[in-house]
C-alpha cells in the first residue's frame, strides 16, 4: 500500500470544503460532481459555470500530477472492462441515490441534510461489506 502525504490529503480535502462553500455562498449551488456534469449536458448558456468547475477541476488534478508531485501516481492494474462496469454501476446508483458521494458527503453533510446522512452512512457500510467480501471471502 502506497504511502499516504497527510499534508496534502489535508490540503486538497481543504481546498475541496472551500470550494463547495465558495459556490454555495456566492451562487446558491451544490458542489456535487453528478449534478454539475448532468447539469452541463444540457448545453445552454446559463449553464457554462458548469465546464468551468469541470474543466478547473481536471485541470487541478493534471497540474498536481505533473508539477507539485515528485513521483507519479501508482497505475492501476484493473481490468478496463471491470472499470466501466463499475462506473456504470456508480452512475445508476448516483441517480438512484439522487447525488454522489462529493454531493451528499461534503455538500449534504456541510448542510446538515438527513438524506446526504443517510446516503452516507449507506456508502460507507456498502464500501465496508464489498472489501470485506473481495479482500475474505471471494
Amino acid at each position: 500500500m502506497a504511502e499516504v502525504n497527510w499534508i496534502a490529503a489535508l490540503a486538497g480535502g481543504m481546498l475541496i470544503g472551500l470550494s463547495a462553500t465558495i459556490l454555495l455562498a456566492f451562487d446558491g449551488r451544490i458542489a456535487g460532481i453528478s449534478g454539475i456534469v448532468n447539469g452541463a449536458m444540457k448545453f445552454k448558456s446559463e449553464e457554462s459555470w458548469r465546464w468551468l468547475f469541470i474543466v478547473g477541476m481536471l485541470g487541478g488534478g493534471l497540474i498536481y500530477e505533473y508539477v507539485f508531485t515528485s513521483e507519479p501516481t501508482p497505475v492501476s492494474d484493473f481490468v478496463p472492462g471491470a472499470m466501466i462496469v463499475g462506473g456504470l454501476l456508480v452512475g445508476f446508483g448516483t441517480r438512484m441515490g439522487n447525488g454522489c458521494t462529493s454531493g451528499h458527503g461534503v455538500c449534504g453533510l456541510g448542510r446538515l441534510s438527513f438524506r446526504s446522512l443517510t446516503a452516507v452512512i449507506t456508502f460507507m457500510i456498502t464500501a465496508i461489506v464489498t472489501v470485506f467480501v473481495t479482500h475474505h471471502v471471494i
